[in-house]
């Protein structure tokens, strides 16, 4: 496996380059933001993830009706009940954090204003390249990489 030098940080590991295999653990160097991509360490490894329970930093948001293991094109939709008013979000799979399977709860690394702010979901067009880049664009530019319970997180 190929490893970053510590003592020369412009070196990149040759399996990321010319279309090799490696990869990053969220996604992209420097642990950035992908959203289409689960990082490794939330815990999804392809499970079954519809029926759970989403929960936002700050409470409870819904249940996924739907989601996708598809590479670089991952994401859950999620069903809010009541919460605003009975819609559906589409979350990216970099949004999502961890994931308890005891628990059947997947939690994402969002807020609920963040998310009732997101562009609205529409299944028809839901797999637009436009409106996958919006809703891409809008989730990165509210990308923290600080923990959650971190100060100065966005």
């Amino acid at each position: 496996m190929d490893r970053l030098d510590p003592q020369n940080p412009n070196t990149i590991p040759e399996s990321t380059i010319d279309g090799g295999q490696g990869g990053y653990a969220a996604g992209t160097p420097g642990g950035g933001y992908d959203p289409w991509r689960y990082r490794d360490e939330a815990g999804v490894a392809g499970a079954d993830l519809v029926g759970y329970k989403v929960e936002a930093t700050d409470g409870h948001i819904g249940k996924i009706d739907r989601a996708s293991h598809d590479v670089d094109d991952s994401y859950l939709v999620v069903d809010t009940g009541p919460w605003i008013f009975g819609k559906k979000v589409m979350l990216p799979a970099g949004t999502v954090n961890r994931v308890d399977h005891e628990d059947n709860k997947v939690y994402v690394d969002r807020d609920k204003d963040q998310i009732k702010a997101a562009p609205e979901y529409d299944e028809t067009s839901h797999a637009d390249p436009a409106y996958r880049d919006r809703l891409g664009g809008y989730y990165g530019e509210n990308y923290s990489a600080l923990p959650p319970d971190a100060q100065g997180r966005v």
